[in-house]
């Protein structure tokens, strides 16, 4: 069945990060689609006139995948109201990207220990190896490993996946925490923040990204990411360093949709390589 997406919509383009990044097998692209596991049950999800099209169909599926093509955002409010003239040009020369999100708590605070102070695609592979071993398998895709079955290992199961002695133990205190992931989204930012640094090796720059890309919280602004830093300073600095509180200072000219215009900084930057 078929997933309405506001217009303009560039399937492709939208997903190209599970391309260009690697795939860590959770979130799988294969002969034009996406596959991903959702309630026991593998969906592929491929583009379709105004949307996409999920098989096979479930209210649960539509839900995830909805969140996946980051359906939350606010786009088309966001596109209108952009008003920097160097972020303008940005988001006309991509009239078809929606930034995606990670539907699933626990998943995308495991994806933002792996990706702390690595590439993009070593922390994928690491993420892969994980997926592959502790997961479960479907036809293409497998199922991201559940808390319960990662609170069963130990940092020694996390080694030979290519994951540091810390980075094991982070996933594991995040494993066994007190974190109720539900509830993070009825809390207000400061009180997510909060709450995700109080579990030991999930900094500041973990709860950002949570905040940004499972939450998709307008306010967002990851000043801390090496991405987002490269990206502010070679658009407003002239290709310049700027140091973190530099970045963090300049959020108020994104406002309010400080999330979105990471996000589409952080795209622009890619595109011009």
């Amino acid at each position: 069945m078929f997933l309405p997406v506001p217009q303009t919509y560039d399937f492709e383009l939208s997903t190209v990060r599970f391309r260009d990044f690697g795939s860590d097998r959770a979130t799988v692209w294969h002969e034009g689609a996406l596959y991903r596991v959702v309630a026991g049950q593998e969906v592929r999800v491929s583009a379709a006139d105004g949307g996409v099209a999920i098989e096979p169909w479930s209210e649960e599926a539509a839900d995830e995948i909805g969140r996946l093509l980051g359906l939350p955002f606010e786009l088309e409010t966001f596109r209108s109201s952009v008003s920097d003239p160097t972020l303008r040009s940005i988001v006309d020369s991509l009239p078809g990207l929606r930034p995606t999100l990670n539907p699933q708590a626990f998943e995308a605070l495991v994806v933002a220990i792996t990706a702390q102070q690595i590439s993009l695609h070593a922390a994928a592979s690491i993420r892969g190896n994980l997926v592959e071993r502790y997961g479960v398998r479907h036809e293409v895709a497998w199922e991201f490993p559940t808390r319960e079955r990662i609170r069963e290992l130990r940092p020694r199961h996390f080694t030979p996946l290519g994951f540091s002695r810390a980075k094991a133990e982070y996933v594991l205190e995040l494993a066994h925490s007190d974190l109720e992931f539900d509830g993070l989204a009825l809390l207000d930012d400061e009180q997510v923040i909060a709450a995700v640094t109080s579990v030991r090796g999930l900094g500041r720059w973990t709860a950002d990204w949570f905040l940004a890309r499972h939450l998709a919280r307008p306010h967002a602004w990851p000043a801390g990411d090496l991405g987002v830093r490269k990206a502010v300073s070679r658009f407003y600095a002239a290709g310049g360093s700027l140091s973190i509180e530099e970045v963090r200072r300049m959020s108020e000219r994104f406002a309010p949709f400080e999330n979105l215009s990471a996000q589409f900084l952080l795209a622009g930057a890619r595109m011009a390589g």
